[in-house]
């Protein structure tokens, strides 16, 4: 199923893409928009997850240098029976995180500073389970494919737009065209949006709060990453709104009309459903939004020796 809403996305994309290029350069503008989208998805399909991380400035670390954030993703990818995927840092104050790539054997998991530095261990484990269990589900596919070619679409317009469109087709199509291609990079993100479902979000939260044994842990990260990413600007997503639907949290501050068409479900509305299953599994999740747990004792799975202090200081 996942193949097939990949395919019916990849259709809509390029038909907008040629639709971009038939109001640049007419019949010929679409053709070659149809030749480029044609060759963009076979480059996407291959390189979309590198060219998302670089657009968010993302650097690869390893045991060398972030041991203890590696070691926790290496172990949530073994209770999650995935392959250990390419793990990033951004450097950026916003708490947030995402994972990209085709498959899980080629996948990539993303965590912004900010994420490490305001979260609990357990709650950084809570979102990464979160973005493991979108490489388990195959949802990386979709997400980093659309992304980049929504993000090429803005482009495209912005192209059209500074070249005045096709002014000789239809007489004063051209005029239209411009028009047109000024409201055109909101409805490619707009698409973007839709084409993904709040579902995914959902289904993610809830096996990830499975692989991690807890999911208090991921919602109470939820609560403080929805917080702080009202206060904290996200300047490389700013630059690339295609990119949000990868995070874990809206990144995008609304101040361009980027929440118009939210892609992901309400924080509180996730939490309900944490909760909910939290008691299904026999769990007490009371407390937890307060503050995040200060003693040793039910630590999980990584055990209580860095409860107080968290793992990174």
């Amino acid at each position: 199923m996942n193949y097939l809403k990949t395919a019916i996305l990849l259709a809509g994309l390029t038909a907008l893409f040629m639709g971009v290029g038939y109001l640049i350069g007419g019949q010929a503008g679409a053709m070659l928009a149809l030749l480029v989208a044609a060759a963009m998805n076979l480059f996407t399909y291959w390189n979309a997850d590198k060219m998302v991380l670089s657009m968010n400035g993302a650097q690869e670390v390893d045991e060398r240098t972030a041991p203890e954030f590696v070691g926790l993703v290496r172990e949530l990818a073994q209770r999650a029976g995935l392959p250990m995927p390419r793990v990033y840092l951004m450097n950026n104050p916003q708490p947030n995180a995402f994972a990209t790539g085709r498959n899980p054997e080629n996948a990539a998991v993303a965590a912004t500073t900010g994420l490490l530095n305001m979260l609990s261990r357990e709650e950084i484990a809570g979102v990464m389970a979160h973005e493991l269990s979108h490489v388990k589900n195959r949802d990386t596919l979709i997400m980093t494919i659309t992304a980049t070619i929504a993000g090429a679409i803005s482009m495209l317009a912005q192209f059209g737009l500074f070249f005045g469109g096709n002014r000789d087709n239809n007489g004063g199509l051209g005029i239209i065209g411009t028009l047109a291609m000024v409201i055109l990079a909101p409805v490619a993100a707009m698409l973007v949006q839709m084409a993904i479902s709040r579902t995914r979000e959902y289904a993610a939260d809830d096996m990830g709060a499975r692989i991690s044994g807890q999911p208090a842990w991921l919602a109470s990260a939820l609560a403080k990453i929805d917080n702080a990413a009202r206060q904290i600007e996200n300047v490389p997503a700013e630059r690339n709104p295609a990119t949000a639907p990868l995070f874990i949290i809206n990144p995008l501050s609304g101040a361009r009309m980027d929440n118009l068409f939210s892609t992901h479900p309400a924080t509180e509305n996730r939490i309900a459903a944490l909760e909910q299953l939290a008691a299904e599994m026999g769990q007490s999740n009371r407390g937890w939004s307060a503050a995040p747990a200060t003693s040793g004792g039910g630590a999980g799975p990584w055990g209580g020796a860095d409860r107080q202090r968290g793992p990174w200081g």
